[in-house]
């Protein structure tokens, strides 16, 4: 199936943690590599995030840059369950800018009911082998919406899904002066590889001092 362009974008301390311990994840990145993200959302046609980072960082993901605001993409979750909250920001402006929910079969009515009363569509996508959703068939379902270029903002078991089923086209990794050590939360969950020559291999095209910190864009070897 067809599907869009992938950028997957990480920003992190420099061991590639995404929060403390607590949850604390405001703000890893200082302003000038916030204002960078505004910009990357301003170039794509749809923002994709996990329903866990919803709940927790309740994001707007739009594009707040001076002037920009009209290029702010397509909000889109990846909520198998239907988990998101009817009072985050994404559920109450969906009827200012569009939320698209990609979601498993079968939830509850009166759950779907409540969200497409907020003017969130919801687009079913059948489960892979494993049991979770097929992200392959839900980038393919964007594409037959016409979305081209998808920037995924997390969290960490989406990424690590993307990236273990080779999705990601791109990686936008903004690192931080700044370590949390062991026990703050990783960029990505845990991908099942045993041997490193089974690790996904990247390429760095390039690299960008932005204030205090560091943004690096990879593309995988395969794609090369």
């Amino acid at each position: 199936n067809v599907r869009p362009n992938l950028a997957l974008r990480l920003a992190t301390t420099l061991e590639g943690r995404i929060a403390t311990e607590t949850g604390q994840s405001r703000w890893i990145s200082a302003e000038p590599a916030r204002a960078y993200v505004h910009a990357l959302r301003a170039e794509h046609d749809a923002v994709l995030i996990g329903s866990t980072s919803v709940i927790y960082d309740d994001p707007q993901l739009t594009c707040r840059l001076p002037g920009q605001g009209h290029r702010s993409p397509v909000r889109v979750v990846a909520d198998g369950h239907l988990r998101l909250p009817l009072t985050a920001q994404l559920a109450v402006s969906a009827r200012d800018l569009p939320v698209w929910v990609l979601t498993l079969p079968g939830q509850a009515s009166s759950r779907r009911n409540a969200l497409t009363d907020l003017g969130i569509d919801l687009i079913e996508v059948t489960a892979a082998d494993d049991g979770h959703m097929d992200l392959r068939l839900g980038l393919a379902l964007l594409a037959e919406r016409g979305i081209t270029r998808v920037l995924c903002e997390g969290g960490a078991k989406l990424g690590a899904s993307l990236v273990r089923a080779g999705l990601v086209d791109k990686l936008v990794w903004i690192h931080a002066p700044a370590v949390l050590g062991a026990t703050g939360y990783p960029a990505l969950a845990g991908l099942g590889i045993e041997k490193l020559d089974h690790a996904p291999r990247f390429r760095r095209e390039r690299m960008e001092i932005l204030g205090p910190d560091m943004i690096e864009t990879y593309v995988p070897i395969a794609h090369a």
